[in-house]
Formats: structure tokens, sequence, C-alpha cells
């Protein structure tokens, strides 16, 4: 009996031997672990997955140039807001809608796009552009509105193309230009301003510009590339029948953008009867176009050339 009570005592005091090791192991762990970080300093993470990287936004155009302009296209200068109040349009039909296209003169192909919309459209031609002639001939064989595309000094420096009237010309060089630039667009019924937000805030300078006009039995659309614009105010004031800008089609010249300020044309016309808009021969543009005027007719919309919307009275809102 004794010797198997020392034999049990034995193998208990190696299971005790064994216990003492692992417990002691564990402990020895943790006291290793622990000492890695002190209390309050957090474990290093491991570093988070290395980002895509983004892609660099273009630059953005420079003031008054489109984004993807041709190399040779001059660029619409920075205008007015759209968002200046219009006159009451009580004179017009409700619904009447002017397309004015500008900067033509430079290609002959920009006319097909315009034509097979089947719609007045009033067609504004630089004077002395290269295919100017090619152009002007072409739109009176096929008896359209036809206007001159008077380039003018703008405020920004920009080069508004030969021929420029500048606020610098005494009278009668002013006269001189003008006349001379009509010559180069025989046919013309009327006038617009290419560029010239500095010209058109002068109305010492627009004065003899608009008599020359007046001479001829022109009218006169004052494409409003400045707020501060007095061209269609001095127009009236001369007696000249006179109409102003409401949208401008392609500041931005992106589809999307194209689209909802053509959409925005025909809120206005709408909403006052009436409204102008100028736009230029841009591939998106043109594309638009030839998407939405069909669609805006057949919501009943009429379009008509810009003369059809001219302010013809005596003066009587010349004060305006």
């Amino acid at each position: 009996m004794a010797r198997r009570r020392s034999r049990g005592a034995g193998r208990g005091g190696v299971w005790l031997f064994l216990l003492g090791v692992i417990v002691g192991g564990g402990v020895l762990y943790l006291v290793f672990r622990d000492s890695r970080f002190s209390p309050g300093t957090s474990r290093p993470e491991a570093p988070p997955p290395k980002a895509a990287a983004a892609e660099k936004p273009a630059p953005p155009a420079a003031p008054g140039e489109y984004a993807h302009a041709a190399p040779d296209m001059p660029s619409l200068p920075p205008e007015a807001p759209d968002t200046e109040p219009v006159k009451d349009g009580g004179r017009h039909l409700p619904g009447h809608v002017a397309l004015v296209i500008d900067d033509l003169g430079e290609r002959p192909e920009d006319l097909q796009p315009l034509f097979a919309l089947n719609e007045p459209i009033t067609y504004a031609v630089l004077p002395y552009e290269e295919h100017t002639k090619e152009v002007v001939a072409e739109l009176r064989r096929r008896r359209v509105e036809m206007i001159l595309h008077l380039p003018m000094q703008p405020i920004n420096g920009e080069n508004p193309g030969p021929g420029a009237l500048r606020v610098d010309m005494d009278a009668e060089e002013l006269r001189v230009a003008t006349e001379a630039a009509l010559a180069a667009v025989p046919g013309a019924v009327g006038v617009n301003n290419h560029m010239g937000s500095r010209l058109s805030e002068d109305e010492k300078a627009m004065t003899p510009v608009l008599e020359v006009l007046g001479n001829h039995g022109l009218f006169f659309l004052d494409s409003r590339t400045s707020a501060k614009s007095i061209a269609y105010r001095t127009a009236r004031a001369l007696g000249l029948p006179a109409a102003e800008r409401h949208v401008f089609l392609d500041r931005d010249p992106s589809p999307e953008a194209v689209r909802a300020q053509f959409r925005r044309l025909l809120d206005l016309s709408r909403t006052r009867g009436s409204a102008v808009a100028i736009g230029h021969p841009l591939p998106d543009t043109l594309r638009v176009l030839t998407e939405e005027v069909p669609k805006a007719a057949r919501e009943g919309f009429v379009f008509v050339p810009v003369s059809d919307l001219l302010d013809r009275t005596d003066g009587a809102d010349s004060d305006q």
C-alpha cells in the first residue's frame, strides 16, 4: 500500500510540474508581448492600399476660348450673362424663335447642315475671311437672310480679325471701315457685332457706325457681348430697327450645354412671345440643332429670320 501511494504521488508531481511550465510560459509570453508597446501607444497598422492615381483634370480654357475650338476659329469673348431681363415681347406672336449663326465665311461646308434644317435662319458673315465671297454668293443664290458680322474691339485684348473697329479710331475712320466691311458682304440686310465688348460700350464710337447702317437702310442686332452695351439703345435712338440677343447657344460648346441653352431659348420664346439666339458653326452646335430644331417645330415653335423680330417703333423704347 505504501508503495502504491508514493507512485501516485509521483505521477501527481509530474502533472503539477507540467502545469507550472504551461502557466509560466503563458505569463512570459504576455510580459514579452506587452513590453513591445508602452501604455497609450497604438499598435502599428498595416498601410492602406495605394489609391489609384487620379486623372489630372484638363486645364480650363482661357477666357474667351472654346475648349475644343479649331486653331483657325475665332473664339467667343466673355459676354454679358444670359440672366439679364428681357423686354416685353407682346408685339410678337407667341413661340417665335430667331436663330443667328455667326462666324460664317471661314468654311463653305458650314452652310450645308444649316440649309438641311429647312427653317429660316439668319446667316452672319465675317467680311474678310478666306471664303467670304464664296459663302456670300451661295447665301444670295438661296435668297436667305444674310447680315454682316462686323468685327469690333473686345475688352480682353483678343484679336477680332481684320478690319476691326476700334475705339481709338475717329468718326471718319469708323465710317470708312464700316462701309468697307459692308462692301465685302453685298446683300446684307443688317449687321451684328463680332466680339465688340469694348466698342459696344462706347456711344461715341458706336454712333458713326450706326449712322452708316441707317444711311443704307439696315438693321442692327446687338450681340450683347457686354452687359454694359449701349449699342441697341443707341441704334433705337437713331431710329434704326434693332434687336438684342437673348441666348448664346454655345458659350459652353459641349452638346449637353448647347441642348440646355436651346431649351432655354424655347422657354423664353414661350413666356415672352419671341426670343433671339446666337450660335456658331461648331460641330456639336450643328449636331444639336439638327436634332432639336425639328422637334421644336413639331411642338409648335415658329422659326423666323431675326428681321421679323426687330423693334421698329419710333424710338419709343430707346431709353430702356
